[in-house]
């Protein structure tokens, strides 16, 4: 019998069975007439036992119940099913107990609600791929599956892999095509896969700059008229006729992806006006784009598309018009509202909000258009300030003005900083410091940066305790800024108090990591405090910072030569001369530091480099002279000694050295001209007399009994010259140094400033005179007797026999020439502060 029983969800399988339902109610069952009819015509009516099994009820009578007569199903023996029940009829009851249970085995099967006796379920049929339709279906999913491998190629930045994924999904579209059409279902044909596939394979060629190609797929794409807002992609082609400097076929392409767009997309027809105007602009066609960026900004004003207009109109030379555009650009709303994350300190849930929302996506995004926003209004209030009015200053208060009632009210003092950098870069430091001091009085975060300014300032002027104040205020307003640090870190280090200096450059890069000018000064103070080690971590810090610094890359050279690592110095010089190849000071050092190491070759080009690039520097032009000396190019040496002599003109040594060549080349008529011109300018160099007797003697001319008695004169005068400084010395008591007057020449060369390396280079003093030493007169005027009674000779003097040289001669330029050793000029100096080892607030953008 079935039971009507509320309706169940589907979805809670348990629900209604504690429902009470009254068909159960035995207790009124016997007072039921229409239950009392049905049990007995069934038992009435039942038949007879036919077989060993109990059987079923031959025939169907209709059965009533207490809800109504009902018609039931017959089965096969003729009785009324139990579970086949027609729909919306009641199950009969066929018996007492309970459907499904027996005292004997032999009633019936066993309960078996689930069927699990039947077994397992046969398997599905597989589907037949052979079909046309299955294969289709499957070259469709293939095709989709390559498009979305080749956009994710491309996001990962790889162009090549998605370009070939793109051919690949083009070439099994087509194939899917053919299929269709072999099929007779080219109506069925997926105009949204192929239109995908086109334009993924355009992107492809794009991004790899293959722009024919990607040109042709979207000429197929905009010609399709199957495909829906196929227009808009001129833009795309647009797009790259502009990367090609097409920009005629450019704005033909804009218009007409303008005129093909309906109006509802406002934003894309602002974007592609936006672009029209920018291709006007790149060919100079300023009148035009401003009519494109006004249009804009009477619809949909953004500070781009206005500082971009503000530029135009500077090019065109309007002030007028300047101004509004400057007036338009910074009345530009903000999109969003910066109060939202001030923490309100009244409800507790709200600040937890507000906190969470401080650093999040949105808030980064919207810090970042308010970053772009202020920039293009510096920088078109820097422009437009000297062009608006008769001077800069004028333009720049009626800026300050205008910022200072808009919703920029923060620019005004970053504007005041740039009319002082203004002032600066014009060289009225006087009026640049008016301006800056006049942030003390504000309490801003700008009067920081006018203090910083403002102590870099007087550190270039020397004025030490000016700077040193300002760097204090400077700190005080902002006690995290490294420039102020940096600057009182300067301060600290010209007063030689180094370890104090040390501590505000730790923490101006403690504040910030990327303060290169306190990460600079942090090694040159290591260095003044001997830490060598600690200053060439510094400065290779620096380097990983900064690759193409120069200072820093001869600070490293220096350090390491100080720790006696030549190979280390010469390789850092190397990439000195990388980034500046003309440096004659790097140059220099370079070959100084060859021919400490014994390469005399490298020593050689990188001096001849150095003094080509500057032929003034003494110590090169020696050491190449004195080079091509000891390798007996005379003819070479000659040159750089000529040089020398124009640099140091009062210097009697290099006159003699260039005497010297001559004679030792043969060109002994030359040699005797150039010894005369010698004595001329220094009439008491006794090795110049010297050299003249000896040349005038070997030549037989009679010039040299003059030259004899000036030489005995001159060595007479010495001798006297010694004497009183002798007595002088006992008289006094004071302390000279010995043989510092022990000759004519030195006592002529007072005036002169010698090459520190001079003396180093200057064989010529340990000979013939003896300038240097106080034995010299004897020594002069044995010399004197002996060259008196040589027999005149025409024969040149190398020919003479040695024997007939006195034993105390020595050859002025024989082979004892020591090797020459110059100091090459460094080109920064350990305690030399530029500009960028101040405040980075001097030039602010």
């Amino acid at each position: 019998m079935k039971h009507s029983g509320p309706d169940v969800e589907e979805d809670d399988l348990y629900s209604g069975y504690n429902n009470y339902n009254p068909t159960f109610d035995y207790e009124a069952i016997e007072n039921d007439e229409g239950f009392q009819q049905a049990v007995k015509t069934t038992h009435e009516k039942r038949p007879p036992m036919t077989a060993k099994f109990p059987g079923t009820a031959i025939g169907a009578r209709p059965l009533v119940s207490s809800f109504g007569s009902r018609n039931a199903l017959a089965s096969s023996m003729g009785r009324p099913m139990t579970g086949a029940v027609q729909a919306g009829a009641a199950r009969p009851m066929t018996a007492v107990s309970a459907a499904g249970y027996s005292s004997s085995l032999t009633r019936g099967p066993a309960f078996d609600p689930l069927g699990q006796a039947r077994g397992p379920a046969p398997p599905l049929e597989d589907k037949n791929e052979d079909t046309p339709e299955e294969k289709i279906k499957i070259l469709e999913k293939k095709v989709n599956d390559l498009v979305l491998e080749s956009c994710m190629a491309q996001s990962s930045g790889n162009f090549q892999l998605a370009l070939e994924k793109a051919k690949e999904a083009s070439r099994k579209e087509r194939t899917l095509v053919r299929q269709r059409e072999q099929s007779d279902k080219a109506d069925q044909i997926n105009i949204d896969l192929y239109g995908s596939v086109l334009l993924n394979l355009a992107n492809q060629y794009e991004n790899n700059e293959m722009y024919p190609e990607a040109l042709q797929n979207y000429k197929l794409i905009v010609k399709n008229r199957l495909l829906q807002n196929a227009g808009r992609f001129n833009v795309s082609m647009a797009n790259i006729y502009v990367k090609q400097q097409n920009y005629m076929e450019a704005i033909k392409l804009y218009q007409k992806a303008l005129d093909q767009i309906p109006n509802t997309f406002k934003e894309l027809k602002m974007k592609i006006m936006e672009n029209i105007g920018l291709v006007f602009v790149r060919i100079g066609q300023y009148p035009k784009a401003i009519i494109y960026f006004e249009d804009i900004m009477s619809q949909s004003p953004n500070t781009k598309t206005g500082y971009n207009l503000v530029l135009c109109y500077y090019a065109i030379g309007d002030k007028e018009r300047m101004k509004k555009g400057f007036q338009k650009l910074i009345s530009v709303p903000l999109s969003f509202d910066e109060d939202k994350y001030i923490p309100s300190n009244d409800d507790d849930s709200t600040d937890m909000f507000t906190e969470a929302i401080q650093n999040d996506k949105l808030h980064q995004m919207e810090r970042n258009l308010k970053q772009r926003s202020e920039k293009y209004i510096m920088t078109a209030a820097k422009l437009i300030a000297p062009a608006i009015e008769t001077t800069f200053a004028a333009g720049f208060d009626w800026s300050v003005d205008v910022v200072k009632s808009s919703q920029y009210t923060d620019l005004a003092d970053d504007l005041e900083i740039i009319k002082a950098v203004t002032y600066l870069r014009q060289k009225d430091f006087n009026q640049a410091i008016e301006t800056l001091k006049t942030f003390e009085k504000k309490d801003t975060r700008a009067k920081s940066t006018a203090g910083t300014n403002l102590s870099f300032l007087y550190f270039l002027e020397e004025d030490y305790e000016q700077a040193e104040r300002y760097a204090d205020v400077a700190m005080s307003t902002d006690r995290y800024n490294p420039g102020a640090l940096n600057n009182k870190g300067c301060t600290v280090f010209v007063k030689q108090d180094y370890e104090k200096a040390a501590e505000f450059f730790k923490e101006a890069l403690r504040n910030d990591s990327s303060c290169t000018e306190a990460l600079y000064n942090l090694g040159l103070t290591y260095k003044k405090l001997n830490r060598l080690e600690e200053s060439v971590d510094c400065f290779l810090k620096h380097h990983a910072i900064l690759r193409n610094s120069a200072e820093v890359m001869y600070q490293l050279a220096n350090l390491y030569e100080l720790l006696e690592d030549p190979q280390q110095a010469i390789q850092w010089l190397m990439h000195v001369i990388s980034v500046s190849p003309t440096d004659c000071g790097v140059l220099a050092k370079l070959g100084q530091l060859f021919d400490d190491e014994g390469d005399e070759s490298q020593a050689l080009h990188h001096y001849t480099e150095s003094f080509r690039h500057f032929p003034c520097d003494i110590g090169v032009a020696a050491w190449l002279g004195t080079y091509y000396f000891k390798k007996q190019y005379f003819e070479k040496a000659i040159k750089y000694f000529e040089r020398a002599t124009l640099i140091q003109p009062n210097e009697v040594e290099w006159h003699l050295r260039v005497a010297g060549c001559y004679r030792r080349s043969g060109n002994y008529h030359t040699a005797l001209e150039t010894y005369k011109e010698t004595h001329q300018r220094f009439p008491e160099d006794i090795e110049c007399l010297t050299f003249l007797v000896r040349l005038t003697n070997d030549m037989g001319l009679e010039e040299v009994q003059e030259y004899a008695n000036k030489l005995k004169k001159a060595e007479k005068m010495r001798e006297v010259r010694e004497q009183r400084m002798k007595s002088g010395r006992e008289g006094s008591g004071r302390g000279w140094r010995e043989g510092s007057a022990g000759s004519a020449a030195s006592e002529m060369d007072v005036k002169a400033v010698p090459h520190p390396e001079s003396k180093q280079l200057d064989p010529l003093l340990d000979s013939g005179g003896d300038r240097s030493h106080s034995g010299g007169s004897a020594k002069g005027e044995r010399l004197s007797a002996k060259m008196r009674s040589l027999p005149v000779s025409n024969e040149p003097y190398e020919t003479s026999a040695p024997k007939e040289l006195d034993a105390s001669y020595v050859d002025p330029l024989g082979p004892q020439m020591e090797r020459p050793k110059t100091g090459a000029k460094k080109r920064v100096e350990d305690d030399d502060f530029e500009d960028e080892e101040l405040g980075d607030d001097l030039l602010p953008e």
